[in-house]
């Protein structure tokens, strides 16, 4: 069983950072992926990064690339989203998700087993 809890959501103006972590309970975070996903009001749950077991590799949705950076502290069983130049249309409830037992991503909602509570991102214009 892994348990993720997420931090670090909030308001900020367009153009602002925010970063997000999740900490996971699990002792071997350091051997599955990680993703990070939004939901929107009204709108399915959209993938938006995720990073492989050693964070050898990353993957973005198209819209976040150059904004968006993940990464990943295995020692600490954390995972980040630093989000930079931050839009109005990146408001939404952003969750973490683990992919255990597997070392690579996925950019499926189905690929991954575990999810955490969510915390919400919002953008003002």
């Amino acid at each position: 069983q892994v348990q993720l809890v997420e931090s670090g959501g909030g308001l900020v103006q367009a153009g602002g950072s925010l970063r997000l972590s999740c900490a996971a309970s699990d002792r071997t975070f350091s051997t599955y992926a990680m993703g990070w996903f939004r939901q929107a009001p009204g709108k399915e749950r959209e993938f938006v990064a995720a990073i492989s077991w050693s964070g050898g590799s990353t993957d973005y949705i198209d819209s976040v690339k150059g904004r968006f950076t993940i990464s990943r502290d295995n020692a600490r069983a954390t995972v980040y989203l630093l989000m930079n130049s931050l839009k109005p249309e990146d408001t939404a409830v952003y969750y973490c998700a683990a992919r255990w037992p597997i070392s690579t991503t996925s950019r499926l909602t189905t690929a991954y087993n575990y999810w955490g509570q969510g915390t919400q991102v919002s953008v003002s214009s």
